[in-house]
């Protein structure tokens, strides 16, 4: 970037990439975004964990806004697809 704007807008696209390269995404998105208001369009919701405010859209309209913990404990949509992305299902035994 040739000059550090007050308001950065970023569609992040590392769905298709390894999780080495992308840590260090996230890293220089992280340094990239520090001290200026983002909007991350996210396409992996590790990209957004720590943001102060996230807007959960479907359909073309907000349908949820919180932390990404609040999101969570609400149970909705985000959490949903959190769990599509990061939890691992159980066996039918109970083992992992």
């Amino acid at each position: 970037m040739l000059r550090l704007p007050p308001v950065l807008i970023l569609d992040e696209a590392t769905s298709s990439i390894d999780t080495r390269t992308e840590q260090k995404v996230q890293s220089a998105f992280a340094r990239l975004m520090e001290g200026r208001t983002s909007i991350v369009v996210a396409h992996r919701l590790s990209t957004i964990r720590e943001a102060d405010l996230i807007l959960v859209m479907r359909n073309g309209g907000v349908i949820e806004r919180g932390t990404h913990e609040e999101l969570l404990r609400q149970g909705g949509f985000y959490s949903s697809l959190y769990q599509s992305q990061f939890v691992i299902p159980t066996r039918g035994n109970g083992s992992r």
